[in-house]
């Protein structure tokens, strides 16, 4: 990293309060199952101190069983980020689900649910969304010497895809995707040639084993992390410090996850997955994971139903950006290790009996690998002339203009819309004026008056962020800026 390269003053504070505000500015469905039944595990901990959720089981299709008890069938990384929300907003409001009316048709409990979720949501998913954003700026910048290509890459990231809506969810999806940019900055910076902040070797190992704890899979493309990350560490003296800061990063991360099994379930050892009822898929193979399957990756890419090409076009630049990278010796490593983390997780959601993801506005179980694929975006914007560049920001205007719209009115499309973006997001949701605003949930705003104040917000931002960093911007990169990857 060339240390002469610097952003424009103000603009890593701008691009977080401008991702922070989006993601928190929307929200999705709380009784969606995948939201539910970890938000009633969180108030099963922190209301109860067990992780039952005998009372909820109704209410939710996703559950394990394991002798008379129900239990969450996710890993518990999401629900263990809610509980300081929960506890919080329980003591504030003065309620808990012992006085709530467990119907799942309970406009009552619905709030109750909500507003816990969209605060959980503003304290973990929106805060490490943005923060990743910030460090993708960072990173595209120090790889380009060029402002301008670090924002191109951290607005296509946070808001021209799909993470912007799952970010607003307490899925693990658009967690993963955070924790992987996070872990990759961390160790990048740990690991170049001269620096000396070994403790971000920590941060970065911390990353990673937290990224286990929310989605268990994860350990699949975090182990090209680790591996690109001690490739990088081995020619320096200090390598076992540096290596044994990320591992014991990464192993304190996952004790919250021993304790929690042990608390469920009597043994730090039982995974969840092994009691999920009503999806017989997960007894195949490993909790449903067998062998990529070629025609499925296809559908994950470019099909009509779940292709991340129709809901993140801008991502589509990545791959030659990447693989301008892969060109030069200096960022080699890097392009493997990115270009891993997206073939990992691609090929994962490829090998899953439910690869499609149920209700889910884009391939969600890929999601994970967009923050490696959208550092691609800064490379390629670089190297652009004057037209590629006006082409290139007319398509992250797009990318952007359709996911505010799927964030807005509904990240969970059904499974049985071809081009949902039209189909249902737009016809059925958007167009309606079916919109989820805090605005309009708590202060009785209609759905287009809770959009306008958002737009009335979030365009002076971006007019802020856009005049500085153009104002500021390095032009050519700074000499030997460019490929310390």
């Amino acid at each position: 990293m060339d240390r002469g390269t610097t952003a424009p003053r103000g603009v890593r504070a701008l691009l977080f309060l401008l991702v922070w505000l989006s993601v928190a500015w929307f929200g999705s469905w709380e009784l969606n199952p995948n939201n539910a039944t970890r938000m009633f595990a969180a108030l099963s901990l922190v209301e109860q101190g067990d992780a039952t959720i005998d009372e909820y089981a109704p209410l939710t299709i996703d559950k394990a069983q394991f002798g008379p008890h129900a239990y969450l069938d996710k890993a518990p990384g999401m629900t263990l980020t809610a509980l300081p929300a929960v506890a919080i907003v329980d003591r504030w409001s003065g309620t808990t689900a012992a006085g709530q009316n467990l119907s799942f048709y309970d406009p009552t409990l619905a709030r109750f649910l909500r507003l816990r979720m969209r605060v959980a949501v503003a304290t973990g998913p929106a805060w490490l969304t943005a923060l990743a954003a910030v460090l993708l700026f960072d990173w595209g910048m120090a790889l380009t010497g060029q402002a301008g290509a670090g924002l191109v890459a951290a607005l296509g990231y946070a808001l021209g895809t799909p993470i912007w809506g799952w970010s607003g969810t307490i899925t693990g999806h658009a967690v993963v995707a955070a924790l992987y940019v996070i872990a990759g900055w961390c160790l990048w910076r740990a690991t170049g040639p001269g620096e000396r902040r070994v403790g971000l070797a920590l941060a970065g190992g911390m990353a990673l084993g937290w990224a286990v704890v929310v989605e268990y899979q994860a350990v699949l493309a975090g182990g090209a992390i680790a591996l690109w990350a001690a490739a990088r560490a081995w020619p320096r003296a200090d390598r076992w410090r540096v290596l044994g800061l990320a591992a014991l990063g990464g192993v304190a991360m996952l004790v919250p996850l021993a304790l929690y099994n042990l608390l469920a379930f009597g043994t730090p050892f039982r995974i969840a997955y092994a009691g999920v009822t009503g999806f017989a898929g997960m007894q195949q193979g490993l909790f449903g994971l067998t062998w990529p399957r070629p025609k499925v990756l296809l559908e994950i890419v470019l099909g009509d139903r779940r292709g991340l090409v129709w809901v993140a076009p801008i991502l589509v630049l990545g791959v030659p950006g990447l693989a301008r990278l892969a060109d030069d010796g200096r960022t080699r490593g890097l392009a493997a290790m990115a270009g891993g983390v997206v073939a990992i997780v691609l090929l994962v959601n490829a090998a899953y009996f439910y690869w499609d993801g149920g209700n889910s506005t884009g391939p969600r179980h890929a999601v994970p690998a967009i923050g490696m694929l959208a550092l691609g975006l800064a490379p390629f914007w670089a190297e652009r002339g004057r037209w590629g560049r006006v082409a290139t920001a007319a398509l992250l205007a797009l990318s952007m203009a359709v996911n505010l719209v799927i964030a807005a009115a509904d990240i969970f499309a059904p499974p049985d819309y071809r081009w949902p973006v039209w189909t249902y997001v737009i016809e059925q949701r958007f167009r309606p004026g079916a919109l989820q605003t805090w605005p309009g949930e708590w202060l009785g705003w209609s759905a287009w008056s809770g959009l306008s104040a958002y737009l009335a917000v979030a365009l002076p931002l971006m007019a802020v962020l856009l005049w500085r960093v153009r104002r500021g911007s390095c032009g050519s990169p700074a000499p030997g800026a460019r490929h310390r990857g």
